[in-house]
């Protein structure tokens, strides 16, 4: 099937002076541009028509003109109040967001593709197979849909949905802009996670941007990441942390490691040893996320006992370490699972 492009460029994720410049080109005076961009970033616009203050003939006219807008196909909701959000796209495309509410913090889980290409062996996107890359637009929305849906503000935002980021570094970096200057989230409140692109990291690190890097690590050595991740074999683990290395050097930030943990698989104390040498000598922290199970694959989460033993070998390292438990389990809304259980039902 041939991707056909739109007529017009959905204006979500273009800045102030962009639609300025756009309303003048459409023979509207200047101030409307400020109006578009209150109607499409605070108010929520999904259609141009709806925005009352423009004149009835030119609204008429500008119908077909996308805002760049999803809908809500369908909506889970787990017992400790995240939300996972299956939106369709103008093509039919259907992607994952989810809402993660805490007492003083609303977090927004975003994809940055329409599957992912990577096929790490533990996840459920990655059994789905890769479509394509998201547009900025279609990044920004889903911060926008999550923060209506909830009528509340968000406050964090992270890029570990489906996908990998790094693979459309340009919609996600421009995305990021977008979210900061015209939506106002902190640089420092977004985290993008990697699983590790040759050379990337280091393309990254040029942007001195004030986010979070999270690399997905989930192995302790290069034998048993290649098992895991079928694209480690190209990108050897010493080239992988020397990036991160110099990633930390050029920007002065840490860079956090993500590590699900496998029942037998990469959680015994020697797997430890081996993840506080890799940690060594510059900026660091490792989050472990004990595993969501997915139908495909037969691995285990280790028992409560068996993750404590493991971050205790790593302090004992002084390795900064933290537990992260997924939410939404109950509702298939931890990460990966309810487009693979949606698809499978419809």
């Amino acid at each position: 099937m041939i991707a056909v492009e739109p007529a017009f460029k959905p204006l979500l994720g273009t800045s102030l002076p962009e639609l300025t410049d756009w309303v003048q080109q459409q023979g509207q005076p200047a101030y409307r541009g400020k109006q578009l961009y209150q109607w499409i970033y605070q108010k929520g616009a999904k259609s141009l028509e709806e925005i009352t203050v423009f004149p009835k003939q030119w609204r008429s006219q500008l119908a077909t003109i996308p805002v760049g807008r999803s809908t809500i196909h369908y909506r889970a909701v787990a017992s400790d109040g995240t939300i996972k959000y299956l939106l369709k796209l103008s093509d039919g495309q259907i992607i994952e967001t989810v809402g993660i509410p805490t007492h003083d913090r609303l977090t927004v889980c975003v994809s940055s593709q329409v599957g992912c290409p990577m096929a790490c062996d533990f996840c459920a996107t990655g059994k789905g197979g890769f479509f394509r890359n998201l547009e900025t637009h279609e990044i920004v929305d889903q911060v926008l849909t999550v923060q209506e849906d909830f009528q509340r503000r968000v406050s964090h935002i992270v890029f570990m949905g489906m996908g990998e980021p790094l693979l459309n570094t340009q919609n996600a970096i421009a995305a990021i802009t977008c979210l900061n200057r015209d939506i106002g989230i902190g640089q420092r409140m977004i985290t993008l996670s990697t699983v590790g692109i040759p050379n990337r990291i280091r393309q990254l690190a040029e942007y001195q941007l004030q986010i979070t890097l999270a690399v997905s690590l989930h192995a302790s050595n290069q034998t048993l990441r290649e098992q895991l991740i079928p694209s480690a074999k190209t990108y050897p683990l010493e080239s992988l942390i020397s990036e991160c290395r110099d990633y930390v050097k050029l920007t002065g930030r840490r860079v956090s490691f993500e590590y699900v943990m496998l029942s037998g698989v990469n959680d015994l104390p020697s797997h430890a040893t081996e993840l506080a040498s890799l940690m060594r000598g510059f900026q660091s922290h490792v989050n472990l996320i004990p595993y969501n199970p997915i139908n495909e694959v037969d691995y285990q989460r280790p028992s409560p006992s068996q993750i404590q033993d493991f971050v205790k070998e790593l302090e004992q390292r002084r390795v900064a370490v933290s537990v992260r438990y997924s939410r939404g389990l109950d509702a298939d809304a931890a990460c990966g699972q309810l487009r693979a259980s949606q698809t499978i039902n419809n």
